[in-house]
C-alpha cells in the first residue's frame, strides 16, 4: 500500500491588533490550495498572548477544508453530475 503525504504550512503575521494567517495545503501532484483567516486582539487577551494566532490559523484552517471539500465536489461532479452538500 502506498502511504500518500500532504503538507499544510501556516503562516501567521502581526500587525499591531490583527493577526492574519495562511493555511496552504500542498499535495504530491503539486496541488496547491489556500485558507485565510483572521482575528483582531481584544485588549483582555493581554495575558494569553497567542490566543490571536489560535483564532486566525483556525480560520484559515476552517477556510481551508472549505475549499477542499469545494475541489471535491467538483471533482466528483465531473463523474456524477452535481451533488448538494
Amino acid at each position: 500500500m502506498e502511504a500518500k503525504q500532504w503538507t499544510v504550512q501556516i503562516y501567521i503575521t502581526e500587525e499591531g491588533d490583527d493577526t492574519s494567517a495562511r493555511a496552504i495545503l500542498s499535495t504530491r501532484d503539486r496541488t496547491h490550495l489556500v485558507g485565510a483567516g483572521h482575528a483582531r486582539r481584544n485588549p483582555a487577551d493581554e495575558p494569553v498572548p497567542e490566543i490571536g494566532d489560535e483564532l486566525a490559523a483556525a480560520r484559515a484552517l476552517t477556510d481551508l477544508a472549505n475549499r477542499l471539500l469545494t475541489v471535491a465536489s467538483e471533482d466528483i461532479a465531473q463523474f456524477t453530475g452535481p451533488t448538494s452538500w
